[in-house]
């Protein structure tokens, strides 16, 4: 089989869900184009921003305090399992997004470096959920 030294970035960049790399301090190192047409930030917008610009403001402690105990311990309370949380768009519109999360550690040493998400739109599936549930009320 052919090498191809590039193929971690070509995953990345055909993958079908929005993928984000932000580093220890949370900044974001790492956004595909599906995180783009999620969340509705260019690549050059989000590189070097806070998480902030995608996490609602009620939500945003509870993330920070997560998101530190997470790079303090080396280890995610949802172990890779993927959780419902609500995003934000761009233009302010709030999001519900399927998201999973693993840290990523520095093989060398075992640092924590960061942690990726993958993450999913699912608003328009949770929008119907939500109007068949009034509908049957």
């Amino acid at each position: 089989m052919a090498t191809y030294p590039q193929l971690a970035e070509w995953l990345i960049d055909q993958m079908g869900d929005a993928m984000i790399f932000a580093d220890e301090a949370g900044l974001v190192r790492r956004w595909n184009h599906v995180a783009t047409a999620v969340f509705g930030f260019t690549a050059e917008e989000m590189l070097g921003s806070s998480l902030d610009l995608i996490i609602p403001e009620h939500l945003r402690a509870p993330h920070w305090a997560g998101y530190q105990a997470a790079m303090a311990s080396g280890k995610l309370r949802l172990d890779g399992r993927p959780t419902l949380t609500r995003g934000l768009h761009k233009s302010g519109r709030r999001l519900y997004v399927e998201m999973t999360f693993a840290l990523v550690k520095n093989p060398e040493n075992n640092q924590v470096i960061g942690s990726v998400a993958v993450a999913r739109d699912v608003t328009e599936r949770m929008e119907q959920q939500r109007a068949a549930r009034q509908k049957s009320d």
